[in-house]
Formats: structure tokens, sequence, C-alpha cells
């Protein structure tokens, strides 16, 4: 008889990665990250667990966007009457590049609070340096 195997938080080991994001398409890194992040590329992925790993960003600003992406908007509203806001991606990726890239991480995340928490491990930088050498992150290699 098979029996499912659910992971409990002891079982679970966190490593961190560091990615360099020099030339790769956002939503290429988004994309990979995020699997990372929830802990799919584990063999004791549990969907109710937080099996992630810690990743962190670095080169942010350095990343690009293909195709018209750059004109593509990106609307968000303030909550009061006429507050409705746009900005275009090539902008964003000019001025704040650490949060265009945080914020196509999580459109790929789960939207819980299981989700929310596997998003804190994310680290993004916008420059080469980082605060997190302390824990020798390994280096993950993201295709383009």
């Amino acid at each position: 008889m098979n029996r499912t195997y659910s992971a409990k938080p002891a079982d679970i080991e966190r490593k961190w990665h560091i990615v360099d994001a020099t030339g790769i398409p956002v939503g290429r890194i988004a994309a990979q990250v995020s699997m990372m992040l929830r802990g799919k590329h584990k063999p004791l992925f549990t969907y109710n667990q937080d099996c992630g790993d810690f990743v962190i960003i670095i080169n942010c600003d350095r990343a690009v966007l293909t195709g018209n992406k750059q004109d593509e908007l990106i609307y968000w509203h303030t909550g009061w009457p006429g507050g409705l806001k746009n900005v275009s991606r090539g902008t964003m990726l000019a001025e704040n590049s650490d949060k265009l890239v945080a914020k196509a991480v999580w459109g790929m995340m789960p939207k819980t609070k299981l989700g929310k928490a596997m998003f804190k491990k994310l680290k993004v930088f916008r420059g080469s340096e980082h605060t997190h050498a302390a824990q020798q992150p390994t280096e993950l290699k993201v295709t383009k």
C-alpha cells in the first residue's frame, strides 16, 4: 500500500541561492525564482507547507524586457476617488528595477498567507552588492 508523504516543518532544510539578473528577461527570472521560493524543485514538496529556499537576486537593474513590454502599462488604484495610477514597465525598470522584479515574482506566487510567507524569503538588490554573504549562497543559473 502506498502512502502519501507530507513534509513536516522539522524535515525542511532551507538553502540560500543567488541569481544574477544581468541580461535575463524579467519573466524568466520570476518563473524560476518563484519555483525555488515555493520549494517545487524538492522531492518533499508539500502544498500546505513552506518548503522553499531563500533567493537573492542581484543586478536587477541589468535585467531586460523582451518584445513590446517596455511600453506596457502597470495599473493600480490608491483607494481614493480618481486614484487610478499607471507607469510603463520600461520606466519602472529604469527607476525601480527591484520593485519590478519583486512584482513579477509575486505575480507567480499563491495569493494566500502561505504565499506571503514564501515571498518574504526573496531578497532583491539593484546592484551587485548584497548583505547576505554570511549565508554563503550558491549560484543559481537561470537560462536565458
